[in-house]
């Protein structure tokens, strides 16, 4: 995502539906986790009294989550959280968690430079494909934390995370002629 793009704006209305301004059509909170997931910021306001619910809502969807089985949060974790919200001054974690966070997106755009960098294979014709499918798993195993990745590749493409059936073939065709090439060079 692009530094200077502005949150997605969702507004709800007093039926509790949700409005997604810039498509002008209804969504719901899976579509918000897409949309959060292919690296969007969102923002979700009471249409009629203008408060800022984006805090309730995303709340809400990792709630639903759990509830179904994707535990991400340890219960010790949980139990953390909770004992923050009962000190004076509502504690440490909000910023250990923001910190933490930020830590993990460097550490990951790091270790992709890195690989660039480091890697003698970059030379090789077809090593930005390789390279931009060993992103898109990464960011697909760690469930698009983060949002955005360095480099040009990430940053060029709006795709929702999974690979459609076409995208697989591609992906195949250009692993059958990175392989062709590097048997010519033997």
């Amino acid at each position: 995502m692009a530094a200077d793009q502005k949150p997605l704006l969702i507004k709800r209305y007093a039926s509790r539906r949700l409005y997604n301004t810039e498509t002008s059509d209804y969504v719901t909170l899976e579509d918000i986790a897409g949309f959060i997931r292919a690296g969007r910021e969102v923002q979700i306001v009471d249409l009629k009294t203008g408060d800022d619910l984006t805090r309730q809502y995303l709340l809400q969807i990792i709630a639903e989550h759990e509830s179904r089985g994707e535990n991400v949060l340890p219960v010790n974790v949980l139990n953390d959280l909770v004992r923050s919200y009962m000190l004076p001054g509502g504690g440490m974690m909000p910023q250990f968690l923001q910190s933490s966070f930020e830590m993990l997106r460097e550490s990951q755009s790091k270790m992709m430079e890195n690989m660039t960098v480091m890697n003698p294979i970059s030379k090789i014709p077809g090593f930005e494909a390789m390279q931009a499918q060993q992103e898109a798993f990464l960011k697909a195993m760690t469930g698009g934390l983060g949002g955005s990745w360095s480099g040009p590749e990430a940053e060029g493409g709006g795709e929702s995370g999974g690979a459609s059936g076409e995208d697989l073939d591609a992906i195949k065709k250009q692993l059958a002629d990175l392989q062709d090439k590097l048997s010519k060079l033997k």
